[in-house]
């Protein structure tokens, strides 16, 4: 695929000349709108990467993988149940689930198809307004040791946007007990819950701590300028934690 350039520039990449090497891919679905924030994001970091497209059967040898956010086939029947069936997801789940336990992040629609694959537990509905919101959101780190938020301090507080409609997460009673009591909950909403998600959970992790998925938007969140208040870019700490994981791996 002919690689996009993106408009602007940025400043601020580590120097570090491994990250260059670390090639992260970006998945596009029919109805994906976050895929070129999320390329940047990975380019703002330092890292390669790499286009990947739903009909592919090759992950062309990435070492992680974002699901963006969007409207994949246009949420019918549920969000991100027919992605969930897309040629490359089966990929994704196998490598994740490999002993190699390539790292993976669905964001929004991605968390929401990664229910869908059991690539992570529970499930997720309509928001409880049954309306779609969009805000700057405060949320607070409740597990800095997954492949995806070790950059960040426990219990800090980030501000990263949120934009959703069927964002409100859901699980049994015994899912949800599982996941507090296995450090599982990667981030919770501060303040006012916006959909309505239980236990103010706004993201989560698998055991393995290689795959994460919340509804926020950290790619919306990495450079000055841009981000909540003209000014923020907590949300880059997703993308330099993944690769702390990648170098600390090689």
């Amino acid at each position: 695929m002919t690689e996009t350039p993106l408009i602007g520039s940025y400043q601020g990449a580590p120097a570090d000349s491994r990250l260059a090497g670390a090639r992260i891919g970006v998945v596009t679905f029919p109805g994906t709108l976050d895929d070129r924030d999320a390329i940047r994001a990975v380019r703002v970091s330092g890292a390669t990467a790499v286009e990947l497209w739903h009909g592919d059967t090759s992950l062309d040898g990435v070492d992680a993988v974002i699901i963006p956010g969007g409207f994949s086939y246009g949420d019918y029947l549920r969000a991100g149940a027919i992605s969930r069936f897309a040629p490359l997801m089966t990929e994704i789940v196998k490598a994740a689930n490999s002993d190699a336990r390539l790292p993976v992040l669905g964001i929004c629609n991605g968390f929401q198809i990664l229910t869908e694959a059991h690539l992570l537990p529970g499930s997720m509905i309509k928001n409880d307004h049954l309306k779609f919101l969009c805000r700057d959101q405060v949320l607070r780190v409740e597990n800095n040791t997954s492949a995806w938020t070790n950059a960040y301090q426990p219990g800090a507080e980030i501000t990263v946007p949120l934009k959703n409609q069927d964002g409100q997460y859901i699980a049994d009673e015994k899912t949800l007990d599982a996941l507090e009591a296995e450090g599982r909950v990667a981030f919770r909403y501060v303040g006012a819950n916006p959909n309505g998600s239980r236990r103010n959970i706004a993201g989560i992790a698998n055991a393995a701590g290689n795959v994460v998925g919340l509804m926020p938007h950290p790619e919306h969140a990495v450079e000055a300028g841009y981000g909540p208040g003209h000014t923020g870019t907590d949300g880059r700490g997703f993308f330099t934690s993944v690769l702390n994981t990648l170098l600390g791996g090689k």
